[in-house]
C-alpha cells in the first residue's frame, strides 16, 4: 500500500466521526486492496501512532462518544487536520460495519487541550526547542478547532524557542 498522509488517515476517521484503531486499521486494508495493494500492519499501526502524536488524530475515551465504540478509546479528526478522502476510500461506510457516532465536541477540545499542557510540561523539562516550535502551531490550530485556552500555554513554549 502506498503510504497514506496524515489528512488521508483524518478524511477516513472523518467519514465516521470516530473509529477505533481497528476500524481504522480495516479500512486502511480496505483501500489498499481496492487499489490492488499489500499492506503491512506495522507500517499502518505506525502511521496510525504518528498521526496522533502529531494531532491529526485524537484518541479520545470512549464515553466522549456517543454510539456503540468496543474499544476504551476512539480516534477523531484532530486539530492540525485537513481532512482528505483517500483514492478508493468513498465506499469505505458501505464496506465497513461501523455503528452510527458522534462527538462531543467539547470533550474533544478539553482533552487536547490537556495532552498539550502536559506535552509542554515534558518538551520544557527537556528543552526541546524543535518539538516546542511544533506545538506552538498546534495551540492555534487547536484554539480555532476548539472552545478552549492555550496562551499561557504556547507563551511556556514561546519561551523556549526564543
Amino acid at each position: 500500500m502506498e503510504e497514506a498522509t496524515h489528512d488521508e488517515l483524518a478524511g477516513v476517521v472523518d467519514l465516521f466521526d470516530a473509529l477505533t484503531r481497528p476500524e481504522l486499521e480495516q479500512a486502511l486494508v480496505e483501500v489498499a486492496y481496492r487499489r490492488g495493494a499489500d499492506v503491512r500492519d506495522d507500517a499502518v499501526a505506525a502511521a496510525v501512532a504518528e498521526a496522533v502524536r502529531e494531532y491529526y488524530l485524537v484518541e479520545l475515551p470512549a464515553d466522549a462518544v456517543a454510539g456503540e465504540v468496543d474499544a476504551e478509546a476512539a480516534l477523531v479528526v484532530g486539530p492540525v487536520a485537513f481532512p482528505m478522502l483517500p483514492a478508493e476510500g468513498e465506499d469505505l461506510p458501505h464496506i465497513l460495519d461501523v455503528p452510527e457516532r458522534s462527538i462531543d465536541r467539547a470533550a474533544a477540545a478539553e482533552h487536547v487541550a490537556e495532552r498539550l499542557r502536559e506535552e509542554t510540561e515534558t518538551v520544557v523539562d527537556d528543552g526541546d526547542a524543535e518539538r516546542a516550535a511544533t506545538l506552538i502551531d498546534v495551540t492555534y490550530d487547536a484554539e480555532a478547532w476548539g472552545s478552549v485556552e492555550l496562551e499561557a500555554t504556547r507563551d511556556r513554549l514561546l519561551a523556549l524557542t526564543d
